[in-house]
């Protein structure tokens, strides 16, 4: 496993576990320490996962949609969902007051 450091105390369904691949699972429980690693949160995503950072977040946002990622850790699907909303109404005003950010 990628990620050492996984919070047991919260154990998945038996279903979610087995519908989620082992690396949707390392990507969740990597989304719930990251700040843990040393250096950036992109560099951690390029050693751990192989991917960039921009097919990381690809990933991740199809991921945190699925029931099965829903199942396996809510609060955590939960916040980041959340919080991607947050940041897509923060771009909508952006646009609609003509500013650029």
């Amino acid at each position: 496993m990628l990620v050492h450091e996984v919070d047991s105390t919260q154990a998945p369904s038996s279903d979610a576990a087995e519908a989620l691949s082992d690396r949707d699972r390392e990507i969740l429980a990597f989304e719930k320490q990251w700040w843990k690693y040393a250096g950036s949160k992109e560099q951690a995503v390029r050693e751990l996962f192989d991917l960039s950072a921009t097919r990381y977040y690809q990933v991740l946002n199809a991921l945190i949609d699925t029931p099965e990622a829903l199942a396996h850790d809510p609060m955590l699907v939960k916040r980041l969902r959340r919080m991607r909303s947050t940041r897509q109404r923060a771009r909508s005003s952006r646009r609609l007051d003509g500013t650029r950010g």
